[in-house]
């Protein structure tokens, strides 16, 4: 009866286990769905730029300092 019961309490804390890591796979899949959508928004807005002419012209600008 002791084995089972060891057995009972690996399989609760496997399960524990389980479900803690699920949560946190939940977690970096919307963090990653966030960052995603972010980095399209930024892609999106430099393309306008390029697009109006100004990406390119900046770029080529020596800093100030220079």
């Amino acid at each position: 009866m002791e084995r089972l019961d060891s057995l009972e309490e690996r399989v609760a804390h496997l399960i524990r286990a389980v479900e803690d890591l699920s949560d946190v796979v939940a977690a970096q899949g919307r963090t990653i769905d966030t960052l995603t959508r972010r980095v399209q928004m930024l892609m999106e807005r430099e393309a306008e730029r390029e697009a109006a002419g100004l990406g390119s012209a900046e770029a080529n600008v020596p800093p100030p300092h220079w």
